[in-house]
């Protein structure tokens, strides 16, 4: 690969990661005012555009490669769709301008602007559809299957984590399609954590001891899916996942996006192809991760927003910015 087109250095990917946390502190500001007033659309279209305008100032060349927006559903961020200077490293990027449009259009808790990237060809190039998924933290890397049952999963979890199956805290979203998962929960007596949107933060709080959250589970948005696999994988944890076609069209589009095996099982590695990735995520509304924008007296905006950064220093920060 040409020199102009990685991004392996470690001051590269701080760099660039610092480029798009300026993309995602602009979303969740634009998407600000938009809070509570029950118009999810007008809200993703600010996140959207603010995202748009400001990836565009970017020294790259890159590309939406799994994403919300196809390409005649205007102003969303297109599966394709090219973005930045057309300078300096090519990426694969995966974004959520506004990943909890429905909570924060209510006004209610947990709704960031969220954006994965890495090198170019190494995300999973994949139709907005439904993800089987399966997260942990990096104390339990490598004990997850996709292909075996929940009660499985927790047991290998507790077991790497040097916990009884019943002190676990499972993660899932609260949807009618999780009722059996949530019984597996209860029937090993373990405990459930169950939300309402955003599985972005889900699994990210399995990598946060803070967070008391052992293992995330449950069927969501692949957009979601990717981009949380690359957080992890800044942070060393696992995610393994599964494309859940619900009709012959979708899984056809699958194998026309390069996916032979649509339905087959997903590891980490599958879905970031290099360790040169990065996350950043601001927060528009309060969550367990991130405080949401606060807008000051003086009519200048705070930001919060977390930052994990891979390749060859990884790591993570969270970033408070007065605008």
């Amino acid at each position: 690969m040409e020199a102009n087109r990685r991004i392996s250095d470690a001051g590269s990917v701080q760099a660039l990661a610092m480029s798009f946390l300026t993309v995602s502190q602009q979303a969740a500001i634009a998407s600000y005012r938009w809070i509570g007033k029950v118009n999810k659309n007008e809200a993703d279209g600010a996140g959207t555009e603010a995202m748009r305008r400001q990836m565009n100032l970017i020294p790259m060349k890159g590309v939406i490669v799994i994403g919300e927006g196809e390409m005649d559903e205007a102003p969303m961020l297109y599966i394709g769709e090219e973005l930045g200077t057309g300078q300096g490293p090519h990426l694969d990027i995966a974004v959520d301008p506004v990943e909890g449009t429905s909570l924060m259009a209510k006004g209610q808790d947990n709704a960031m602007a969220v954006i994965a990237a890495s090198e170019r060809g190494s995300l999973l190039h994949a139709p907005d559809m439904y993800m089987k998924k399966i997260a942990v933290g990096p104390k339990a890397k490598g004990c997850i299957d996709i292909q075996a049952s929940l009660t499985e999963n927790m047991k290998a979890v507790a077991k790497a984590l040097g916990k009884e199956v019943q002190d676990l805290t499972v993660m899932i979203q609260d949807r009618p399609r999780h009722e059996g998962l949530v019984r597996e929960v209860l029937d090993l007596e373990a405990r459930v954590k169950l939300f309402s949107d955003g599985d972005i933060t889900g699994a990210i709080a399995t990598a946060l001891e803070e967070l008391d959250v052992d293992l995330l589970a449950g069927t969501g948005g692949a957009p979601e899916g990717v981009i949380a696999a690359a957080a992890l994988k800044c942070l060393g944890g696992d995610l393994q996942a599964q494309l859940v076609p619900n009709s012959r069209a979708e899984y056809e589009r699958c194998v026309r996006m390069g996916l032979s095996e649509p339905d087959k099982g997903l590891t980490i590695d599958d879905l970031v192809r290099s360790e040169d990735c990065f996350f950043v995520a601001t927060g528009i509304t309060d969550s367990p991760l991130l405080k949401g924008v606060r807008k000051l007296k003086d009519g200048s905006m705070l930001t919060h927003s977390f930052v994990a950064i891979g390749g060859s220093t990884p790591g993570f920060q969270f970033i408070e910015a007065r605008h």
